[in-house]
């Protein structure tokens, strides 16, 4: 496939294919169990063959589709050892690339954003491909100055894709539900689909990364390539190299894992306090490690804007979470909706459920494993009625938020990093340490409540 597959009939059958083939495989379930199959059995082989079918026809489309595949992908080290297996390789191929658009399309797309004369903003132009992924594809130059640089190009017709995809996914959610039992899937897609249409408009993008490069500028622990020029549908920044995190996930020494690991969590954390930006697209495919030991960081399309940093009821809750009262830690869950008025929870379910969820930010140094993300995953995603996740809510204010600490622990699970990521969470997100609310007492709902209230003053001023 050579060119994005945006007619609207293709790609509705493409991603139609997918209930398709879960309608026929649950029937097939329901025949095996009638048969004296084990259901638990049978419930292995539907969700490991509709997560085949996922990654293959998402891997295929661009767009939305593919922007929903290459999220998917991350959580490849939650499934079983017999599932991922076989389909590693894949998997961390969706992360870095997907079918290249042609030569004479990219010239077009030049043409479109820098003018006609477009080669003579530039000394060299590689007209391969050095990366391809979800709504654009990278090209290596050397702009008229001598830098080395990123030449990022939009695929024609992304925007419709992405609105036909979005369109299409909302209506698969039963079958995302297979994978993600207990999420609000219509919820994620609908703030996915916002944020992911603000990738289309590369000026929201040089504006972010200009941020990001500005704050993070002759840092010891991160690169951040400066934008060079941006027009249109085009993109231009510095050039950076470094070994892909996917690369060091695969191959890597347990000291680079460890190093990258506690760099890449630092660096999620930090960006709100130090610009006001939360990096919302945080799969391997966006960080390099340098030679030097410093960690690169690119495409800053997808992000969050948290002026001031992380709100302090988001500290508060974290640290309620590694506390163990699990009085408090329900009152404080209903508080943020996340236990919806109404809805009853079973206290020990509750607790025995988030106890291991905390345990990297009590411990003073926590190994992140595929292994407890498997038993993480296994814990979410237990069909039972009993599953106290079937319970819980999940805000539209904290989806985002979500997506970037569930996807960022499924990277450090890849990397099976071991650090002091407690330390990151103290340095970087208010409310979490004790010393930084003097006022904090045992009644935690009530000042719980009240930083609510000063949060929606703060929105409020801002807005």
């Amino acid at each position: 496939m050579s060119d994005l597959p945006r007619r609207a009939v293709t790609r509705t059958a493409k991603l139609a294919s997918l209930p398709i083939g879960f309608a026929g495989r649950t029937a097939l379930g329901v025949g095996k169990r009638t048969f004296g199959r084990p259901a638990e059995l049978v419930a292995t082989e539907i969700q490991q063959r509709t997560a085949e079918q996922l990654f293959k026809v998402l891997g295929e489309l661009k767009g939305g589709a593919m922007k929903v595949g290459q999220m998917l992908s991350i959580f490849e080290a939650a499934l079983p050892p017999e599932i991922a297996g076989p389909y590693r390789a894949t998997l961390t191929r969706l992360q870095e690339a997907a079918p290249p658009l042609p030569a004479a399309t990219v010239h077009k797309v030049l043409a479109e954003a820098l003018g006609p004369d477009w080669r003579d903003d530039f000394a060299e132009f590689d007209d391969r491909p050095a990366a391809a992924a979800s709504i654009g594809q990278v090209h290596k130059a050397v702009w008229h100055d001598g830098r080395t640089v990123a030449v990022k190009v939009q695929y024609p017709g992304a925007g419709k894709a992405l609105l036909s995809d979005f369109n299409q996914l909302a209506r698969l959610s039963k079958l995302f539900a297979v994978l993600t039992p207990g999420l609000d899937v219509k919820t994620m897609l609908a703030e996915l689909r916002r944020r992911v249409a603000e990738e289309l408009d590369y000026t929201i993008e040089a504006e972010s990364q200009a941020a990001f490069a500005e704050a993070y500028a002759d840092d010891p622990d991160f690169v951040i390539p400066d934008v060079v020029a941006q027009s249109g549908h085009v993109l231009v920044t510095e050039w950076i190299d470094g070994t892909p995190l996917s690369a060091i996930i695969s191959d890597g020494t347990q000291e680079e894992r460890d190093h990258a690991g506690l760099l890449y969590c630092r660096f999620l954390f930090s960006g709100p306090a130090r610009c006001g930006l939360l990096h919302a697209d945080p799969h391997p495919g966006n960080f390099r490690l340098l030679d030097d030991g410093r960690l690169g960081v690119i495409d800053f399309g997808a992000v969050d804007r948290l002026p001031g940093g992380f709100h302090r009821r988001i500290g508060i809750l974290m640290r309620i979470g590694t506390m163990g009262d699990i009085d408090q830690i329900m009152k404080a869950l209903r508080e943020e909706d996340f236990i919806r008025e109404g809805v009853e929870v079973d206290p020990d379910s509750l607790h025995a459920f988030i106890g291991p969820i905390a345990e990297p930010l009590v411990e003073e140094t926590f190994k992140f494993s595929r292994e407890w993300l498997r038993q993480e995953a296994a814990r979410v995603t237990d069909l039972r009625p009993t599953n106290v996740v079937r319970q819980l809510n999940l805000p539209p204010s904290y989806v985002l938020i979500h997506r970037v600490v569930a996807a960022g622990t499924g990277v450090l699970c890849q990397l099976e990093a071991e650090g002091r990521f407690r330390d990151e969470a103290l340095t970087w997100v208010p409310g979490f340490a004790e010393d930084d609310d003097p006022d904090f007492t045992d009644d935690l709902p009530d000042d719980l409540a009240d930083d609510l209230a000063d949060d929606e003053n703060d929105d409020e001023i801002a807005s």
